[in-house]
């Protein structure tokens, strides 16, 4: 910091202004929130779910089925009779049928039939041993009794995206690209026996048992649901609409308009409620059921190729999802609940609580009606959960994809309860304290388990300290005083027996940050001869509002106390000289500051100011000897920070030249043309640059010349020229010229004509 000239009185107030001072002292250690919500991702539960207050509640125990390796692509789950279930596949447009082994938890699938579409996108067990599948690829619709295809319809469309049965005759289809509700009645349709062609022409499909008994503009019927009061629900892709028809068919009403949305599920109550799932991602939607060929041909008529006999690569889901209701007796759409960066797929109702199968990362959400607040419940090691059955009274099947295979969901496991948060920036490396819950309910603390981890990076997986547990007593959880890091995980393990009513609360981690040393952020001499009247303290306030401390800064207190300071006024004052200073502390501690200054070719140091509080210190050099002084200032910290960890540092900070030698004139001149007087003064300083000159005629005319004859001031020896008009000094007879240099010495001379 060598600025060079001192800073002058026309930039005090707004360097003041720009300037941070001292800094109060906040408390040493810091304190955290832990939202467990927030904080613990759906597959680090086991037999514990997050509620959207933060809170710890009871959840279910989810694990990942073993079998055999699925090789297929795993489209739909139905079931159909006891423990078992049946299963649409891809790309070899098979149904499959699956066991599962609870005491096991083990899984085994076994080919049922094998039908000549690719994609089986929808399965319907039907009575006895037939089944309706509903496959992508040519939009085929098949009827299976046991174990082979019966009758086969190629309807003039991409795919069949879901069936809904009516009756034990009759079942809707829903289709995509073109969006229609096709009306099958099964009886006429397993006479007609298996066909290869596509079927366009009205009249022909109606031989097959098979009419148009819907239709919508958006160009896929995504999902058929049945409403108690008779209505049929369609939800749509892309653009996620949810329509309503009459249960005769026709035209339909729209009930809920969207936009680049995909209504993936419905689900209808008894009592008439409707809930939907819907996810929201702009310019994919369409994707998500039909992946036309990008040499498709451009005839509006022309259906697009087959969907991909693969698996797309799992790509980063960057839309949203929500859980929309619709109360029963016609009442307005509602959005109970919305995640950014997670796809509902499918929704149940268990109790008070709806179940929402999830992606991308294996979620297992759900909302509950009773306490209207979501809830993250334990998810699975796949990517996808995209279709979920009952199985039983307190058990679930999902099926899922990104690896492919099936989940057990269970609410009555007995088994041991656990939870880990994602990693928690602490903000700084610190030291951890202790963990404290704001309030348990139905669980004691000695049945709560702490463990934590550190980590000095933010990679997820290496670096990573192993897990240390923290014994609790009284209410808190202290891991070990040598745990630190920028980084932290939680995990807390509860035992399995506890009630279905317990819940814990959002937690506060205590933590001691590294202790930073302070900063110099600033540095300034200003001019001298100028001194600081401080501003008196105001008094404090005699009461606090409710905004003032909603919205005020943390250091608002200590922005009133420099307000004085920054207000202060500023006066000549011959012989004084400021020095200005801030300093940055980044844990808010309380320093002080001693200001020292040392003549050049001396060895002590004189200290002008000790152990300041305030960023500014002022002095008289009357009685200092001319000449360039260095120095110094030496910052350390203080009370509260204990003694032993006190730091201090200490700056070289600008040079300071005490001059009040006036500079001496060399040479001076005043020649008077026909039109021009030219004033011409040279002068030397012994110690500071020369400034400039000022011309006081004896007729009352001034001027001042700043920029010397050679073009730069740059040296303690200049030359300055005035050349004015000679109508200007008509009636002057002489003048007088007064050099100054940066300490506002000066050197007079007088010259007449």
């Amino acid at each position: 910091m060598r600025p060079s000239r001192p800073t002058s009185l026309f930039a005090l107030l707004g360097l003041f202004a720009s300037a941070s001072a001292f800094l109060r002292a906040d408390p040493l250690s810091k304190s955290t929130d832990v939202d467990f919500y927030r904080d613990t991702p759906s597959r680090n539960l086991k037999g514990l779910a997050t509620r959207s207050d933060g809170r710890i509640v009871a959840g279910p125990s989810v694990a990942d089925l073993t079998g055999a390796p699925v090789k297929e692509i795993l489209w739909s789950l139905a079931p159909s009779g006891t423990d078992r279930w049946l299963v649409g596949s891809g790309p070899e447009g098979r149904i499959l049928a699956l066991t599962v082994d609870v005491p096991s938890r083990g899984f085994r699938l076994q080919p049922v039939a094998d039908l000549d579409d690719t994609q089986v996108f929808a399965v319907l067990p039907l009575t006895g041993d037939r089944i309706l599948a509903g496959t992508g690829g040519q939009g085929g619709l098949t009827l299976v009794e046991g174990d082979r295809p019966v009758a086969r319809v190629i309807l003039p469309v991409d795919s069949v995206l879901d069936l809904l049965a009516l009756d034990e005759g009759t079942v809707l289809a829903a289709t995509g690209n073109p969006g229609r509700i096709y009306r099958v009645d099964l009886a006429a349709l397993a006479r007609a026996g298996l066909s290869a062609d596509r079927v366009s022409d009205p009249a022909a499909l109606a031989a097959k048992g098979i009419s148009t008994w819907g239709e919508v503009r958006d160009r896929n019927v995504r999902r058929l649901a049945r409403r108690a009061d008779g209505a049929i629900l369609a939800g749509s892709a892309p653009k996620g609409n949810l329509y309503a028809f009459a249960a005769e068919g026709g035209s339909p009403t729209l009930i809920v308009e969207n936009r680049d949305a995909e209504i993936t599920d419905l689900l209808t109550l008894p009592s008439g409620d409707v809930y939907a799932t819907a996810i929201f991602s702009p310019g994919s939607a369409s994707s998500r059921i039909s992946r036309p060929s990008p040499n498709a041909p451009a005839d509006k008529d022309a259906l697009p190729a087959p969907p991909p006999t693969e698996a797309p690569t799992p790509e980063r889901f960057g839309g949203r999802s929500s859980l929309i209701w619709l109360p029963a007796g016609g009442g307005f759409p509602e959005t109970l609940a919305a995640r950014a960066g997670v796809a509902f797929y499918r929704v149940l109702k268990r109790g008070n609580v709806l179940l929402i199968a999830a992606g991308e990362q294996g979620e297992l959400v759900g909302y509950d009606l009773v306490e209207r607040r979501s809830l993250t419940l334990a998810g699975s090691a796949s990517a996808q959960l995209n279709a979920l059955v009952p199985f039983g009274e307190n058990r679930f099947l999902a099926l899922r994809n990104n690896a492919p295979g099936f989940a057990l969901i269970d609410f009555a496991a007995s088994e041991r309860r656990e939870l880990e948060t994602r990693r928690i920036d602490l903000g700084a490396p610190a030291t951890l304290g202790a963990l404290r819950f704001d309030r348990l309910r139905g669980i004691a603390e000695p049945d709560i388990g702490v463990s934590l981890r550190t980590s000095f990076g933010s990679d997820e997986i290496e670096g990573w300290s192993a897990w240390a547990a923290a014994p609790g007593a009284d209410g808190a959880w202290r891991a070990a005083p040598t745990l630190r890091g920028r980084y932290t995980r939680l995990r807390l393990t509860l035992p399995s027996q506890l009630p279905a009513d317990f819940a814990i609360d959002r937690a506060t981690l205590h933590h001691l940050p590294q202790n930073r040393r302070p900063v110099l952020t600033d540095f300034r001499l200003f001019s001298p001869n100028l001194a600081l009247l401080p501003g008196a303290q105001p008094p404090p306030p005699v009461s606090t509002t409710l905004g003032q401390m909603l919205n005020q800064p943390k250091d608002n207190a200590e922005e009133k106390r420099r307000a004085p300071l920054l207000n202060s006024p500023i006066v000549p004052a011959p012989g004084m000289q400021l020095a200005y200073w801030a300093i940055s502390d980044g844990d808010s501690d309380t320093v002080v500051a001693t200001f020292s200054i040392r003549r050049e070719g001396d060895q002590a140091w004189t200290d002008v100011a000790v152990d300041s509080s305030q960023p500014y210190a002022q002095f008289d050099t009357s009685a200092l000897p001319d000449g360039l002084y260095f120095t110094r200032l030496a910052v350390r910290e203080t009370a509260p920070r204990p003694a032993a960890e006190r730091l201090s540092v200490t700056f070289e900070t600008d040079d300071l030249r005490v001059d009040r030698t006036p500079p001496a004139v060399l040479e001076a001149s005043a020649v008077l043309s026909a039109d021009v007087l030219t004033v011409s003064v040279r002068g030397r300083d012994a110690l500071s640059l020369l400034e400039g000159a000022e011309f006081r005629f004896n007729h009352g005319v001034e001027r001042t010349v700043e920029q010397p004859a050679d073009g730069i001031r740059d040296g303690r020896e200049e030359r300055f020229v005035l050349e004015i008009p000679r109508a200007e000094i008509a009636g002057a007879t002489s003048v007088e010229v007064s050099f100054y240099d940066a300490a506002f010495n000066r050197a007079s001379v007088r010259l007449s004509w």
